[in-house]
């Protein structure tokens, strides 16, 4: 009887495999993904910029220029703090209501709070309360922002075909590159504008600017159709009565601790790179402001590349084999970085940040897109996802521009330790990942964690 049960559930299982996708969903899902991502990074990366351009000058004119930036920066770890507290609260009704209910919800709050930052009074006019509404728009963009990437990176790797999770999933991070490539165009516009016009209005035009894409995305999001891992979840499980953080405290904490430490490093350099080398251009190697966007631009256009191929690579040599390569090369990097930023050379510090990019930025998290939800059981996927990428964006990329502004101002303008910090996360994130089996091609509907040895359907599409 055993023996008939267990040939059934074979039989169940290969049917599930061999099942074609909804080639309209998976398209859809794709979208849907490419363009939330698009908003979260936008919405981000232009805060960022505006952190390291001009918010010391508008929100925290009383103190001295460098203590004007890491207040600016300050404000700016606030959104990571707050994405934990976002990750915990959506993806408590992610694995109760469905990935698209999430998706749809925080594209909003994201998408308004970046526009309430264009609205915002300077301290000029009302003084101490503009900082602090500086920074409750900053919390409530990053409360949004917290199940955003998880959860889209969740809901297409649980639709996408067997042997294309991992191209596809990049495109969440092909999106973040876009959305990227869109701020630097944006503050490209705004600095063909005379100075008090981009101080007065320009830089508000910028934030208005992300309804657009809020409207874009919302849109597609209304036809997205649920992931069918969680439509078949649902049948097994009774979902809207499970308390889903409990489950993933109980079975599924040791993940959600390794994929604290792998993402700890790669958000660190992400940030760094994205918004920390902004300031040390502009301030230490003395590049003028007008250099910097068309750089990101390069650079945002470059990682999209990037995301993808690494992405497609995973699904021909193994999420853990790309991992492992992408962020072993990432702990050398940070000592030829700086002194090549140092020389002034416009070609080379263009290449730095090329290559900072398509690497850090979105080289290895185009492959952590599929190899983080693969990891967890289908039970609490999506929180497990969640709670792993943001409590690492508090130790990662929310304090790392920070932190970063701080050891420069503490040894004199040096980098040498702010290498040494880049070196030592990424080094954390390299030994995290090589203590995880493999993941390639696993059944997303297996309710446990990956285990090594465990075996692989045989009809991979690649």
């Amino acid at each position: 009887m055993t023996e008939i049960s267990s040939s059934i559930a074979d039989s169940e299982q290969i049917a599930r495999d061999d099942a074609p996708a909804d080639a309209k969903n998976v398209r859809r899902a794709a979208l849907a993904g490419l363009i939330g991502t698009m908003l979260e990074n936008y919405d981000f990366v232009i805060y960022g910029t505006a952190s390291a351009l001009i918010f010391s000058k508008l929100f925290f004119p009383t103190i001295s220029p460098a203590a004007g930036i890491i207040a600016a920066f300050g404000a700016y770890a606030i959104g990571f703090l707050a994405r934990p507290l976002g990750g915990l609260f959506f993806s408590h009704f992610g694995e109760k209501f469905g990935r698209k209910w999430v998706l749809v919800t925080t594209l909003f709050l994201m998408g308004g709070a970046t526009f309430a930052i264009g609205c915002l009074p300077t301290y000029e006019s009302v003084g101490i309360w503009a900082p602090l509404l500086l920074v409750l728009c900053r919390f409530l963009q990053g409360f949004g922002a917290g199940a955003e990437q998880s959860g889209g990176a969740t809901l297409l790797t649980e639709t996408a075909p067997l042997g294309q999770r991992g191209r596809l999933s990049s495109l969440i991070m092909v999106g973040a590159a876009f959305g990227t490539a869109l701020g630097a165009i944006a503050w490209i516009g705004v600095q063909q504008l005379p100075d008090a016009a981009m101080m007065s209005w320009g830089w508000r035009a910028i934030f208005w600017s992300s309804i657009v894409v809020t409207i874009a995305a919302f849109v597609i999001r209304l036809k997205l159709a649920e992931s069918p891992v969680f439509t078949e979840l649902k049948k097994k499980v009774d979902v809207k009565n499970q308390a889903p953080l409990r489950v993933v405290a109980k079975h599924g904490k040791k993940n959600v601790v390794k994929i604290i430490l792998m993402n700890w490093g790669v958000s660190t350099q992400s940030y760094t790179y994205q918004v920390f080398m902004i300031s040390y251009l502009i301030n230490v190697v003395g590049v003028d402001t007008h250099f910097v966007p068309p750089v990101q631009l390069a650079a945002a256009i470059a990682a999209s590349f990037a995301a993808f191929l690494t992405g497609m690579l995973s699904d021909r040599f193994g999420r853990r084999r790309m991992t492992l390569a992408l962020t072993g090369i990432l702990v050398v990097t940070p000592f030829l970085v700086f002194p090549g930023l140092n020389t002034g050379s416009p070609a080379l510090i263009t290449a730095i940040i090329v290559f900072g990019y398509m690497v850090a930025a979105q080289g290895v998290t185009g492959v952590h897109m599929s190899f983080f939800p693969e990891i967890f059981g289908s039970r609490y996927r999506y929180a497990g996802v969640t709670l792993g990428r943001e409590f690492s964006s508090i130790i990662g990329g929310g304090i790392a521009p920070l932190l970063c502004a701080s050891l420069l101002a503490w040894y004199g303008n040096s980098w040498v330790p702010v290498a040494i910090y880049m070196a030592v996360t990424m080094l954390v994130s390299f030994l995290a990942t090589y203590s995880l089996p493999e993941t390639l091609n696993r059944d997303l509907n297996t309710p446990t964690d990956a285990e090594w040895g465990e075996a692989r359907p045989a009809r991979a599409q690649i």
